[in-house]
């Protein structure tokens, strides 16, 4: 792991497979990875000629598109750190990602985003479009030249230490906390989501999630570009269950990954108007949620491929457990499945490792995670206590050494002393064949301190809320 970084890995990759597809505007184009390497290395030595230094932050506000992908590896390449943001931001929440992040430049597609603009020049934050022609795949920069004397690109070397990715994280306190992960984070993280899912050159993959968030970034991006794999990003720049299936067919997409509520979408949309062929997927990823087993069940059975449900955060650079190909060993519904890269326990209160079986919150430490939130000592000081990074989730590993989580420490229900798992609730509900969604939460009680309330959405989009718990 010593000296690796991602954009490291990255050049070797196209150095491998220069002629494969490794990206595909769905209907529109497609990049080898010779092409998308040479896009990067021209959007990075624009952005060093501009002035931007190691360690500056640039802020990406794009929807789901190849622009996106060659400026967020550019900014990288560059050594600057690059900081994606959801483009729904209010114009407020724009102001305050970019003055936290202390973003020097914002990046947007020719189109432009009104909110970040309006925020980034209260800020006095400069503005820089990028645009991909779909007839040649030249990259057209609104950057303009620097008057110093810029370092050339070829110049610059990546280190692992060098901090590449910003993002924010809510966790359980009211303030957004940031969170700078390393080239060496990246790499590792990338390394790992390829070794349990052993993905190779020969998978393809439709991105379904925003590239803003580390779920899409890491686990549908970034580990496919790092195994030579391809991409293909929809052509509306998101999510649309109308095309996902033709997308997945025209590509030849061996799998694909997602956050629950995109695949009730997707099975919803199965049940009520089915495709007339799937394609033959080796298997189907689940994570940033809980994955009810009855879904799981489903999505198996109208799909005919295994899912895995996996286990990630931020500050991990998203992988932290997942349940292994079949090949590897059974994948258990209700798990979120074995450690994946990192050293993973769980701990009691005092910092004791727990048996099988018995609960406390899982704590991890490896090269993935994070070295600690941006200036916040206080938040550090909770988070890396008795050696381990502290993840604020409980859960026990069972005899077999699976995960299974009981639900967030600050979200578990104290009812007269009874702790409720709302997990544990959704589980049980969805499994009334017509209950479609369900969700459980405490609420304050004069008799108990808390009371769980749950609701349920069954097909007719009827919501009942109860406390008879």
């Amino acid at each position: 792991m010593e000296g690796l970084t991602l954009t490291g890995l990255l050049s070797r990759v196209a150095g491998e497979y220069p002629t494969r597809r490794a990206l595909s505007v769905s209907g529109k184009f497609d990049l080898t990875y010779a092409r998308l390497q040479e896009l990067v290395e021209y959007a990075a030595s624009r952005l060093v000629a501009s002035g931007v230094t190691p360690n500056d932050v640039v802020s990406l506000v794009f929807p789901n598109t190849v622009e996106f992908v060659i400026m967020f590896l550019a900014v990288i390449r560059a050594r600057a750190v690059a900081a994606p943001l959801n483009s729904a931001y209010t114009s407020d929440e724009f102001q305050f990602y970019l003055s936290d992040s202390e973003a020097k430049l914002l990046l947007t597609s020719k189109e432009g985003n009104d909110s970040a603009q309006a925020a980034a020049s209260k800020l006095n934050i400069p503005h820089a479009t990028a645009a991909v022609s779909h007839s040649n795949s030249e990259l057209v920069l609104s950057l303009t030249q620097s008057v110093s004397g810029p370092t050339s690109i070829s110049e610059l070397t990546n280190e692992p230490s060098d901090v590449s990715l910003f993002l924010h994280t809510s966790g359980t306190t009211s303030r957004p906390k940031g969170v700078p992960l390393t080239q060496l984070n990246l790499a590792s993280s990338v390394q790992n989501i390829k070794s349990v899912y052993k993905l190779t050159e020969s998978d393809s993959t439709v991105i379904v999630l925003p590239l803003f968030h580390v779920h899409g970034l890491l686990a549908g991006l970034l580990s496919s570009l790092g195994a030579g794999a391809s991409m293909t990003l929809p052509a509306a720049g998101r999510f649309s269950a109308s095309t996902f299936w033709s997308d997945m067919l025209k590509y030849n997409a061996t799998w694909y990954t997602a956050v629950p509520t995109i695949h009730q979408i997707i099975l919803d949309r199965h049940l009520s108007a089915p495709e007339p062929v799937y394609p033959k997927l080796r298997f189907i990823r689940s994570c940033s949620a809980s994955l009810a087993p009855v879904i799981l069940g489903r999505l198996e059975e109208a799909f005919g491929a295994p899912v895995l449900e996996a286990y990630a955060m931020t500050e991990a650079t998203h992988l932290m457990a997942s349940n292994p190909l079949p090949e590897d060993g059974p994948h258990k519904p209700g798990s979120v499945g074995r450690a994946v890269g990192q050293e993973m326990t769980i701990l009691d209160e005092n910092g004791a490792i727990q048996d099988a079986n018995a609960s406390g919150e899982v704590c991890i430490r490896g090269p993935n995670v994070t070295k600690g939130y941006k200036s916040n000592p206080e938040a550090n000081k909770a988070a890396f206590r008795f050696g381990w990074f502290h993840t604020g989730d409980l859960g026990y590993f069972d005899s077999d050494g699976y995960l299974h989580l009981v639900g967030r420490i600050k979200e578990l229900i104290n009812r007269g002393g009874e702790k409720i798992s709302p997990i544990e609730v959704d589980a049980v509900l969805l499994t009334h064949p017509d209950i479609a969604q369900a969700v459980a939460f405490g609420v304050p009680d004069d008799k108990y301190g808390e009371e769980a309330l749950f609701g349920v959405a069954a097909p007719q989009v009827m919501v009942a809320l109860t406390r008879n718990y």
